[in-house]
């Protein structure tokens, strides 16, 4: 199908016609977040549902779009509270979006935010929506933390008690550790270990050592620092006012500008000891933030005047055994979308991978540019490629900007839609690993 775009410029009409097999296409007008801090910092005494609030209102404030013609609110989240268990709603209602636009809340770990803006393009291309906000938001400062499972059962059973004498058979087979708290897993529940185990092995299947990994995590925070200091994170940052006091946050506050092989080096393994490669200098730091993006039907765009940044071209989910590639997703995810869009590795101007771990990344990229991975699990004849270093995450990464499970996807694709522009490419890539052993990538085409 050939969709016909009329854009005004100046006194000239200039048609353009965009090859498109869907009815519909979906684009990104905008992306923005808050800035992301390390948990326990600024944020510490705000719900999930706050940050969320706040990104919404800032992508709102900076766009010329009637939030009542807004079709859907989509939010990935992963660590949920109970009290905003669709968090999207609420986010949504508190950033003042009227209380007829429907919003749902989505999870899939660390790629809980891609899969917002997959089902919001999902919606545009099919006819169903023509504007869609696309977000996430998480906290780690305030996670949800449980009595044990036998004290839980006891109060349940005291809601039918009818006499003071009931209560006595309360704590009745309680014991001390039946009364200590229990905090969310952080172990695969199917598999029972953990992911920074888990990436401690793929580092070592892959060849990827100690010092490989410590010089990748120092380039993250070096570069973090240096695109904020030169002003190139500042087009997706919004400044976040902070209760009680509202005082304004302005930016990420999780990187290390002078942090150096010789101080990584001296960090002790954090999964796998003694003899792992994974320390706290060369995984992500827990993170809270929020993220949200305008995803719009192009002459819908169009019509109200505004400017996409890129087209969101072909994207796909993949799964694998967490018990073996947790982390690997990306390296099965990638070919399968170039294969979609009929292009290959040296086609991609911007590369933006999601780093959980140094470790994670580099053996994604080991992966990609062996013939024996293609042969033995991508069943393909030749390796798919090597990714050049200086396109890959130039302004920093989930290392050192910082990962708030649900918001990282929106981060990702915003950042690869102003490198485009910024950079002059013409095409992005955007994957990420997730946990359950599942993965994402999705292709994005300049404006």
């Amino acid at each position: 199908m050939v969709n016909t775009v009329n854009l005004e410029c100046g006194h000239k009409s200039i048609f353009m016609e965009k090859e498109s097999k869907y009815p519909f296409n979906a684009v990104l007008v905008d992306g923005c977040r808050i800035p992301f801090l390390r948990s326990g910092t600024e944020y510490n005494n705000l719900m999930a549902y706050d940050l969320g609030r706040m990104a919404i209102q800032g992508l709102v404030a900076r766009n010329n779009v009637d939030p009542e013609t807004i079709d859907r609110v989509i939010m990935g989240t992963v660590i949920q509270e109970v009290k905003t268990s669709n968090v999207a709603r609420e986010s949504a209602l508190g950033a003042g979006i009227p209380n007829t636009v429907p919003a749902f809340t989505t999870t899939m770990a660390c790629i809980s935010s891609n899969q917002a803006i997959a089902s919001g393009v999902d919606l545009i291309r099919s006819g169903q929506a023509k504007i869609i906000l696309a977000g996430g938001t998480e906290t780690m400062s305030d996670i949800p933390v449980r009595f044990k499972k036998k004290f839980r059962q006891k109060v349940l059973a005291a809601r039918k008690y009818k006499s003071p004498l009931d209560f006595l058979k309360f704590l009745k087979g309680l014991g001390f550790k039946d009364l200590l708290p229990e905090l969310p897993a952080i172990a695969e529940f199917s598999t029972g270990e953990t992911m920074g185990q888990s990436a401690d092995r793929m580092a070592a299947r892959f060849g990827v050592s100690r010092e490989d990994q410590d010089e990748y995590a120092m380039r993250s925070h070096h570069l973090a620092a240096k695109a904020t200091r030169e002003g190139l994170l500042d087009q997706e940052l919004i400044p976040a006012k902070v209760p009680p006091k509202f005082e304004v946050v302005e930016h990420d506050n999780g990187f290390r500008e002078d942090t150096s092989l010789e101080k990584l080096a001296r960090l002790r393994p954090a999964f796998i000891k003694p003899h792992g490669t994974i320390t706290a200098g060369n995984a992500s730091f827990l993170t809270d933030g929020a993220s949200a993006s305008f995803i719009m039907e192009e002459q819908t765009a169009l019509n109200l005047g505004l400017k996409p940044k890129a087209y969101l071209q072909e994207y796909n989910f993949v799964s694998q055994d967490p018990g073996d590639e947790l982390l690997l997703g990306p390296a099965y995810a990638t070919p399968k979308v170039l294969d979609a869009m009929g292009l290959s590795l040296s086609d991609i101007d911007v590369f933006e991978l999601h780093e959980a771990f140094a470790g994670q990344v580099l053996s994604v990229l080991n992966a990609l540019d062996s013939n024996d991975f293609a042969k033995n699990s991508l069943n393909r004849d030749t390796k798919v490629g090597l990714i050049p270093m200086d396109k890959l995450n130039t302004l920093g990464g989930s290392l050192s900007l910082g990962h708030p499970f649900g918001a990282t996807g929106v981060r990702l694709v915003t950042t690869a839609a102003n490198r485009l522009i910024r950079e002059d490419g013409k095409y992005a890539l955007v994957t990420a690993c997730a946990a359950g052993g599942q993965g994402h990538a999705i292709i994005l085409e300049k404006y």
